[in-house]
């Protein structure tokens, strides 16, 4: 499979990585104590269904509550309501979605216990408007933020102060029952505040740094929004706070274990790898460039890591788009293409860039497989590799070739991955 069967080395490794992530494995190992009262279960993001319906099965009493997931295949559940929403642009749906987690966690006791069950995609799907603010400005705050080429870190101290849900504002209004907070994490470095704006996970940061990170990405955002932050209105809570007290959150997958799990996978199929790191951010073509740097390296010099290897990386990074041009695709796909141009006629370089929730940006694919004659395929089927990057249209142009990766919803989210295969073939 490995030498002659790249692609299917390949995808052997996503499918380790995406298992370590497993809702079922991961919640068993954190299940709270039964408590005296009431237990309700929240949760939110694109493993919100699958992660609502293992902790069905491994709960041994009583239960019922409501997740968030996306709009499209769910895990059934039997106690748990599951509603949809958009991703990653919010919608309707999820301002009623918003509004009836709040509902729910109304009159809870301090014998009651709360588990909140969060991944990522939690942000989109949880729009919640201060008042004064519409759920067009949310929109409009999500757009521009997506665009913008900030970090997800960033991008979240801005979110949570522009709603009625996110900085730990859903875990306040839970009070007096106690909150555990079972986090799939999707971003570099695993901060719990970080995932889905940190609903449940209050974090310290201000409404003055909310904007000055505005002006810092050039943002276009609506009066209102800008209005509302120079109010005390915008304050978050603060994790000092005795109403998080009792609270408990616990990252219970993430991007680290998934690629050591990866790793893991390639060794047994009878090839060293080595992980560059799971926490790489930064626009995504720059990061592309970077790794067909470290490849060619590899394949030309053996250095700085001996052929054949399989070097690993994850993390979250982000597309800069000006003036409203782009095409079909997401950060995985772009990444790759910008690999493509700087591999271009070199052999033995294999590589694999996907989201591992399955679903890279706007289309059905989790991203694509790239090789040093991926370019001239997509030139002898008709179209400019170069053009489609400066277009931000990475989907059509893997799609020319026939490299685009299609796995389907994973049913859980622990951010990017991507594995480079260097042989000496």
């Amino acid at each position: 499979m490995t030498l002659s069967d790249p692609r299917g080395f390949l995808t052997s490794l996503f499918e380790a990585a995406v298992h370590a992530a497993d809702p079922y494995a991961a919640i068993r190992a954190y299940l709270p104590e039964t408590p005296k009262g009431r237990t309700i279960v929240i949760g939110a993001g694109k493993a919100a269904s699958q992660m609502a319906a293992a902790f069905e099965r491994l709960w041994d009493g009583p239960l019922n509550g409501l997740v968030v997931a996306r709009h499209g295949p769910i895990e059934p559940c039997q106690r748990i309501a599951v509603l949809q929403s958009a991703h990653p642009v919010p919608d309707e749906a999820g301002l009623r979605a918003s509004d009836a987690l709040l509902k729910r966690v109304e009159g809870l006791t301090e014998d009651d216990l709360v588990v909140a069950l969060i991944s990522g995609g939690g942000s989109a799907l949880l729009p919640a408007p201060p008042k004064g603010l519409t759920l067009a400005d949310e929109i409009a705050v999500n757009k521009a933020l997506l665009a913008s080429g900030a970090p997800i870190s960033a991008m979240n101290v801005v979110r949570k102060h522009v709603s009625r849900i996110k900085g730990g504002r859903l875990a306040a209004a839970c009070a007096p029952a106690r909150v555990v907070s079972l986090i799939v994490s999707d971003v570099p470095g695993d901060n719990p505040a970080f995932v889905a704006s940190g609903s449940t996970v209050p974090s310290k940061s201000s409404p003055a740094e909310a904007l000055a990170i505005i002006a810092e990405y050039g943002m276009q955002l609506p009066a209102a929004v800008l209005a509302h932050l120079k109010t005390d209105a915008a304050d978050a809570p603060d994790p000092a706070d005795p109403v998080f007290a009792r609270n408990e959150v616990h990252v219970i997958a993430s991007a680290r274990v998934s690629l050591e799990a990866a790793a893991r996978k390639a060794d047994e199929l009878g090839v060293p790898a080595v992980i560059l790191s799971d926490a790489i951010e930064g626009e995504a073509r720059d990061i592309g460039r970077m790794h067909a740097a470290i490849a060619r390296e590899v394949r030309e010099r053996n250095r700085p890591f001996a052929r054949p290897v399989v070097i690993l990386s994850g993390g979250e990074t982000t597309v800069t788009i000006s003036n409203d041009r782009y095409g079909k695709g997401g950060r995985n796909s772009e990444l790759l293409l910008s690999l493509v141009l700087d591999i271009e006629g070199t052999a033995g370089i294999h590589a694999l860039a996907a989201d591992t929730d399955g679903i890279d940006g706007s289309e059905n694919n989790a991203g694509a497989f790239a090789d040093g004659t991926t370019a001239a395929r997509i030139r002898a089927a008709g179209g400019d590799p170069r053009a489609f990057l400066g277009g931000h249209d990475a989907w059509s142009a893997f799609s020319l070739a026939d490299s685009l990766f299609v796995p389907g919803p994973t049913g859980t989210n622990v951010n990017d991955f991507r594995a480079m295969l260097v042989t000496d073939d």
